[in-house]
């Protein structure tokens, strides 16, 4: 597949890296020659020094043959151009990465589809979702829904109160069972478990299940006892600081704890009285005291610094929050802010490669999310007729190794897949990828 990505920054450097890892033709274009020099002859791709507006640029870079032409320069005008010139020379498809939230309204995709621009993605507003996704439910670290929530998949985090640790999963997750386990992060590894495996202390657990069955959920894995997010600091108004608090139900209330004064008047125009914009530090102990961090069940640190949302997490765990949420952009800290059992991880280059990854596959791949905590994808895959994975029960599909079904939809209902589950034609399949290339999986369901 030819895709050629146009600005040599965070998003775009992070997926130039990524996808070249999985054999894809990568050309990646910046006009800076600086921003290409910082990438490593380790990676299998081409760069090229063009502006992502230059019809001359794109014409060299093979305009005419890609598959995908992605544009993430900080400059939304020129993406938005850059991708209208691309389907115009060409391209089969195109993305866009804007910083203005009407742009995202589903409202608007059409007028920008006519233009040739075939997805619009907004980071800032990607990453806010999954925060407040998180807050939602104080127990789960993760959560991905699918159809309004038909289908759930839960990332939990074990501890002692977990009533279901060290026994087989064939006795705890069998098929009359109303939830599966279809991956665990264990210290550094992923296992996609079999029933023999076992759920131990402090693993990240992921569990598909319904709607109906959350509860359920909740009390096997001894998390009743924790309180439902009501009360929400949040250090750094930046954007999606801001997204993230117009996207809060109303039933939680913000204070957003900012150290440039001037950034503060600006959110003090933003938002109503409702929500308490406070000129400060974070990581300041007597501040947190003074604004009331022990009646606040939720601290999110979005700073543009990894290290110092990490330590303001640290800080507000001392203090009796058991929900933090940490932007680290920073990749080298990830693994590093998991140890520390931060709590939610947010990256918006990982969400931003989710929605690009859909991008890559076909039609009949309606969500994909990549899960930075494993290194893995989580896709919903509607069959074909007469697709292969219709043809035999689940037990006969000698599926790829790394590669789990956790559940499906099927006219609207969730419901869980065991070993003879007949997978139907327009059923949405929800698959667990793990160190699979996601192209062989997508043709078990063409």
């Amino acid at each position: 597949m030819k895709i050629i990505i146009s600005g040599a920054y965070a998003i775009g450097t992070y997926l130039a890296k990524l996808l070249s890892r999985d054999k894809q033709d990568i050309v990646l274009m910046d006009e800076n020659p600086e921003n290409l020099a910082k990438i490593s002859n380790d990676y299998d791709l081409l760069t090229m020094e063009s502006s992502p507006t230059s019809i001359r640029g794109l014409k060299t870079a093979g305009i005419e043959d890609a598959d995908l032409f992605i544009a993430v320069t900080p400059n939304e005008s020129a993406n938005l151009s850059a991708c209208a010139m691309a389907h115009q020379l060409g391209a089969k498809k195109t993305v866009a990465r804007v910083d203005n939230p009407e742009y995202v309204d589903p409202s608007n995709q059409e007028l920008f589809k006519k233009m040739g621009v075939s997805s619009i993605i907004y980071p800032e507003m990607l990453a806010a979702k999954d925060i407040i996704n998180g807050l939602k439910m104080s127990w789960v670290r993760q959560r991905w829904d699918v159809h309004d929530g038909a289908l759930v998949m839960l990332g939990i985090k074990l501890r002692e109160t977990c009533e279901v640790l060290n026994r087989p999963l064939k006795e705890i997750s069998g098929p009359d069972d109303p939830y599966h386990v279809v991956a665990i992060k264990r210290n550094d590894e992923t296992i996609i478990p079999g029933g023999n495996d076992t759920l131990q202390l402090y693993d990240l657990a992921f569990f598909m299940t319904t709607k109906q069955y959350i509860p359920y959920v909740r009390k096997v894995v001894g998390k009743e006892h924790y309180v439902d997010v009501q009360n929400v600091m949040i250090m750094g108004g930046g954007k999606t600081a801001t997204r993230a608090v117009k996207m809060m139900p109303e039933y939680m209330n913000a204070k957003i704890i900012e150290q440039n004064p001037a950034r503060c008047e600006v959110l003090n125009d933003i938002f109503d009285e409702d929500t308490l914009v406070i000129n400060g530090d974070g990581r300041d102990i007597g501040l947190l005291q003074e604004e009331g961090i022990r009646n606040t069940q939720a601290f999110v640190s979005l700073t543009s610094n990894a290290e110092t949302n990490i330590l303001a997490c640290l800080t507000a765990k001392r203090m009796g929050v058991r929900k933090t949420v940490a932007a680290v952009e920073n990749l080298d800290y990830v693994s590093t802010a998991e140890s520390l059992d931060i709590g939610t991880i947010i990256n918006k280059k990982a969400v931003a490669a989710s929605h690009i990854y859909q991008m890559m596959l076909d039609a009949n791949v309606e969500n994909v999310k990549f899960l930075m905590s494993v290194n893995a994808d989580v896709a919903e895959f509607v069959p074909s007729p007469d697709s292969k994975i219709t043809k035999k029960t689940v037990r006969e599909l000698n599926l790829p190794k790394g590669v789990t079904i956790g559940g499906l939809v099927r006219n609207g209902e969730g419901m869980l897949v065991s070993g003879n589950t007949q997978i139907e034609a327009g059923d949405s399949v929800v698959a667990f990828c793990y160190n699979v290339d996601m192209k062989k999986v997508e043709k078990l369901f063409m």
